[in-house]
This record gives C-alpha cells, structure tokens and sequence, in this order.
C-alpha cells in the first residue's frame, strides 16, 4: 500500500535559471530574496525548520539563519526544459509532458475578431479592459463600471491566458463559467494555455471593497499527449488532485479531485489524507503563494504563509507512515521582491523525504521537472517511467 503526497508550494523558486535572462528575470531568487527581504523587515529570519530539515538551505541562502538541524531528506533543484514560466508548463513538465514551444502571450490585449465572436456568442453588451494587467489592480479600476454596465473584465498577463473577472452578484458565477468555457473553445485556435474565471465581491460605494473569491476557476486546454498521471491511473493507482491540479490537466489523469479555498484548506485536506487514504498520488497545489502573495508582491504574506506551510509539513512529516513518500517543488518562481506581478524564471526545489530515508542526500542539478514525475513511477511501479530520470534509488 503505497502513498506519496506530492506538494507543489505555488511560485517557491530557488534561483534564476541560467536563460533568466530570456525572461526578463535576471536576479530573481524567490526563497533567498524573501528571505534577506524578511529579515530586514522585522529582524528575524525565516523560521522553516522542517524545509531546513529536508535541506533547502543547501538548494538556496537563507538569510539571517545561522544554524541548521539535521538534514534528513533529499534536496536538490530542477530546471525546467519547457519554454515558458508558468502553472501549465510548469506541471505539466512534472508530469512528464515538457512543453517545447511556449504558448503565446498577448500582453497587448486578444485580437478585435475573437473578442467580438465571444461576445457575440454569449450575448455580452462589450468587454472591458483587454489589455495585460495586474488582477487586483484592474478590478479596482474597472469593477463598478463593471456592476453598472454588466460588461465582463477581460485582461491578460505576461503568461498564456485569457482572464475573465466578474462579480459574483451582479454578473453571476455560473454566467462567469459559463462565459469562461466558451472562451476556452475559441481560443484554443491560438493555442492559450488557460481560461481563468476570477469572480469577485464587494461594492466601495457601500463601504465594502472588491475582494476576490477562491472561486475561481481554470479550463485549460488539453495535455498534448499522456502524462505520468494517466499512466498511474492505467496501473489502478489512485490519482487525487488537491487544488486546482485538475484544472491545470483538463481532468486527464485526475480521476478524482478536491477543490480548496487556499493554502490552508489545502493543508488541511492534505493532513486528512493521512486518515482517509491508505495508498495512491496525494498531488497538491498551494495556490496562496503565487496567487496572494507572489503577484502582489507581499513579503509579509509570503513570509508569514511560508511558515504556516511548514508548520504543517512538521506534522505530515511526524505522522506519515515509513512506507510513504513526500515530494516537495514548485512550479515556477514569483519573486516578492521581484519588479513587475508576473512570475520568474527561476529553479525550482526538489525536496524528497521517507522516514528511513538517511540524509543529507544531494540530488543535484535536475536538467528537468519531469525527473519527479518520473521517481513516483518508480516509487509505486518499481521502474522509472521514461519521461525523466528517477531519483528514487537515491532515497534507499
């Protein structure tokens, strides 16, 4: 009966990859500049023990921590092969699918036609916006015109996506849904890796603020071939999805999944599998990171977020059984001290743990993401699926 908790700690890069440059990213260190940046700010470093424990210290610097307990787990970093810096690319790397060409980008808004077709389909009076744009920002900007015109927000970023912001009583969340799904169709004639629905609430000129909702949702666009999930799935391994993990597959390889308001009904629910699931793929997405934190450049949050995260790392690590396997990453980087709110290009950590795991044990360099996909098929089948090269050997 074997069980591995998968956890993806949203935008948690260790470093600008060596092609940063490409990206605009030269400098961006995620974990080491929150850590210099929070130092700084009240005086105390970081308290992550239970990451030190795994050995993050050894992956990137930690300011202000000047002794460290022993490593008992795995550490390394990966860079990622794919051309891109984002959720899509960047999970479905993991799960054995690099993507080799980025998907495009339309920071200068979505062409004339296709905004007018969707339009024109969902019987929409206009759109607002079009245009690339931080979604905090252009909701205060746009969200009371918004409720006066009923005219949805449409605005994109430095990534693949096409995001629709309504409010959720004025607009109506399964009108936003619905909107979003047709989107979906249509841009899959540019190839956008994602469709996010962001609904909000709140009304300033009844003294309450916008505030997004955590229901938010993504339709993105199908995998391109199989992933290490669908191949799990083939050998009658229980694949869960924590999060938006669904989402980001379209439901490949994703059989069942639960959705959760953040990080920590994530953690939550993660922690609960320890009870209710015997065996298979816990695979979790922690959205806060990047979502509150990274993009809006929020060093305290990110900070204080961080190590309520390890906290609770502390008790699936005290808790877990010695047959199970913890498998800690990110997706990309998203840099709080960063300029601009996109995500960085940036290594990601690859933090690997077993209770008869022998540490410190250096995993290096990994050329690609997909070196994780491929140790859990090894960890549940016995052999490396091809995809990546398996570090699981390393782990006994």
């Amino acid at each position: 009966m074997k069980r591995a908790f998968w956890i993806v700690m949203d935008g948690l890069g260790v470093g600008a990859s060596p092609d940063a440059r490409e990206f605009g990213d030269e400098g961006a260190n995620t974990l080491s500049n929150l850590s210099s940046a929070i130092l700084k700010l009240r005086g105390t470093p970081l308290k992550i023990p239970n990451l030190m424990k795994l050995g993050i210290h050894e992956v990137t610097p930690i300011a202000g921590v000047t002794s460290f307990p022993k490593i008992t787990g795995a550490f390394g970093r990966a860079r990622e092969a794919s051309q891109g810096k984002d959720t899509t690319s960047g999970h479905w790397e993991m799960a054995g699918l690099p993507v080799a060409k980025a998907f495009p980008v339309y920071e200068s808004g979505f062409p004339k036609a296709l905004v007018d077709r969707w339009i024109k389909e969902n019987n929409l009076p206009g759109v607002l916006g079009n245009c690339a744009a931080s979604g905090t920002e252009i909701i205060e900007k746009l969200g009371e015109e918004h409720m006066r015109t009923g005219k949805p927000i449409l605005y994109t970023s430095a990534d693949s996506v096409w995001q629709v912001a309504a409010h959720e009583e004025s607009f109506g969340l399964e009108r936003l849904y619905s909107v979003c799904k047709s989107a979906r169709k249509l841009v899959d004639e540019l190839n956008l890796g994602r469709v996010i629905a962001r609904p909000f609430v709140g009304n300033p000129e009844k003294g309450t603020p916008f505030k997004r909702t955590y229901n938010r949702k993504d339709y993105a666009q199908l995998p391109f071939g199989p992933t290490i999930l669908d191949h799990l799935v083939s050998k009658n391994i229980p694949v869960l999805g924590v999060g938006k993990i669904s989402n980001i597959f379209a439901g490949m390889g994703v059989p069942e999944n639960i959705d959760t308001a953040g990080n920590t009904d994530g953690l939550d629910v993660t922690l609960d599998c320890l009870k209710t699931r015997d065996s298979g793929l816990i695979y979790v997405n922690l959205i806060d990171f990047d979502m509150l934190y990274g993009h809006r450049r929020d060093v305290p949050g990110f900070a204080t977020a961080l190590e309520e995260f390890d906290v609770a790392l502390g008790t699936l690590m005290k808790n877990c059984s010695d047959s199970d396997l913890i498998l800690l990453t990110a997706d990309h980087g998203n840099d709080p001290t960063f300029r601009g709110t996109d995500h960085t290009r940036e290594f990601v950590p690859v933090l690997a743990y077993q209770k008869n795991t022998k540490g410190p044990i250096p995993l290096g360099t990994r050329s690609s993401f997909a070196d994780m996909g491929s140790t859990l098929v090894h960890f549940f089948t016995g052999s490396p699926h091809s995809c990546g090269k398996s570090f699981f050997s390393e782990l006994n």
